[in-house]
């Protein structure tokens, strides 16, 4: 078996239980299961350059090997292009994108330093898997040192049209680094169409039924492969006692009251705000709900030092602090905001507690909640998952109860449905779910892209 080298941002800390974002969740559980070289920033920032060889530690089955980077590659690179530029850019806010072209030239360098590393630590029959929206010039970069081993690239979040990505200098530049690559992987069917509108119309190349492009003497497949859970392992999760948890439960049962729960990265790509006005606007519409159903949003922090987090830190505050300050009683709070890691342990029960999975986001990539929602229910009691129609997850999950994130009435009324389904209702749509996130695991989706990677019929041409 060829040994697996898996590139990202960020290294994921395989000994901690708590771990937010698909990336994270998923290619940590894969990983641990195959084993591999795992490589990534270190979380460090240093005043001056410095270029230390990769510092290498194993854990369990996996190696791991993390560099630092200066304080001005975390304000280009990270801050900069990753975040001011393709993270607005790559889920369709426009009005959020803030090009430099100082923030493209640290975004170039540091691919730049994390090719070098790499090539220092590479084996000759090593397969490179690479991560996300960071580091889509990795391959450029490898190729222009040699490399020719195959690499693989996955795209955690989605992929905009071209009428969105031609609004960005560079467009073109950055599809044809993304090209480099053996394998292209996406989420889904929707984002590999827009790769495949992006080629015809402004590079006229063309993409086969099976996804292959050709690009010269060279070529590149670009498929779908959504990712997954240990379905397995949040399942024994889920079912593990919780004393905190389990006296909350029994609290909830004795007075009747039902709690939907929704856990996200503190992002405006969640569409917080607007769920927190859905749950306000059920309230309003249906108010025998008043006093029997409570909102439990969990909201991890992330990429504070961004101006735009601060913001929706701020609003979302304010959102449950009014909320609250309407309809609460002495003995009822309907919104409960935690600004906080929750371990994923905890999350699991919490997941398996609450009657509602409220998965909103304005665009998402996968999104994992939505799965873990579903691993984590009894299927003979099972709560109901509501998710967005732009949240990846939607492509597969259909028996959830589908809904647009931008209109909270229509939102407040599927709570109102889901609060409300009968149980026999709950238990058909829970064992259609739980099949489909069974049959695309996290094993699923590594072995799926490891083997178009490994089995492929392209290769590049020296």
């Amino acid at each position: 078996m060829n040994r697996l080298v898996v590139v990202s941002n960020r290294v994921a800390d395989l000994t901690r239980t708590a771990q937010s974002g698909g990336l994270a969740v998923g290619l940590a559980d894969s990983l641990r299961q195959r084993g591999g070289v795992w490589m990534g920033w270190d979380g460090q920032t240093l005043k001056y350059e410095d270029q230390p060889e990769p510092r290498i530690r194993k854990i369990g089955t996996v190696t791991q090997a993390t560099i630092p980077l200066t304080e001005q590659d975390y304000s280009e690179y990270y801050l900069g292009f990753a975040n001011s530029v393709l993270w607005p850019l790559f889920h369709y806010r426009l009005d959020l994108v803030e090009y430099k072209t100082v923030f493209l030239d640290g975004y170039r360098r540091v691919n730049a330093k994390f090719a070098d590393a790499l090539t220092s630590i590479l084996q000759q029959d090593d397969i490179i898997w690479i991560h996300d929206y960071h580091l889509i010039p990795l391959a450029a970069e490898l190729r222009q040192r040699g490399c020719t081993q195959r690499i693989g690239f996955f795209l955690h979040i989605p992929f905009p049209p071209p009428e969105i990505l031609a609004a960005v200098p560079r467009h073109r530049w950055l599809v044809e680094c993304l090209l480099e690559f053996d394998v292209i992987g996406f989420q889904t069917h929707t984002d590999q169409g827009n790769l495949q509108h992006y080629v015809e119309d402004h590079l006229g190349c063309r993409m086969e039924a099976d996804g292959r492009i050709k690009i010269g003497k060279r070529e590149v497949i670009a498929g779908c492969y959504p990712i997954g859970i240990d379905v397995d392992s949040f399942v024994e999760m889920a079912e593990r006692p919780n004393d905190e948890v389990s006296i909350e439960t029994q609290r909830r049962e004795i007075l009747g009251r039902k709690q939907i729960i929704g856990v996200d990265r503190l992002d405006y790509t969640k569409g917080l705000p607007d769920r927190l006005r859905a749950f306000a606007r059920l309230l309003e519409l249906y108010p025998e709900m008043r006093k029997t159903v409570a909102l439990m949003q969990i909201a991890t922090p992330t990429r504070e030092e961004v101006g735009a987090y601060v913001e929706i830190r701020t609003e979302l505050e304010a959102l449950s602090g009014a909320i609250n300050g309407r309809f609460a009683d002495f003995n009822w709070t309907p919104v409960r905001y935690i600004h906080g890691i929750v371990p994923r342990d905890a999350l699991a029960a919490l997941f398996r507690a609450s009657q509602v999975g409220f998965v909103t986001p304005l665009r998402d990539g996968m999104n994992l909640v939505a799965k873990e929602y579903v691993a984590a229910q009894s299927s003979e009691n099972p709560g109901v998952l509501v998710l967005s129609k732009f949240a990846g997850a939607a492509e597969e999950l259909h028996e959830a109860l589908i809904v647009n994130p931008y209109d909270v009435d229509d939102m407040a009324r599927n709570l109102c449905h889901a609060l409300t389904m009968p149980l026999e209702e709950r238990k058909e749509r829970q064992k259609a779910l739980f099949a489909r996130i069974c049959k695309h695991d996290a094993k699923d989706w590594l072995n799926a892209f490891i083997a178009a990677l490994e089995k492929g019929e392209t290769k590049y041409a020296a």
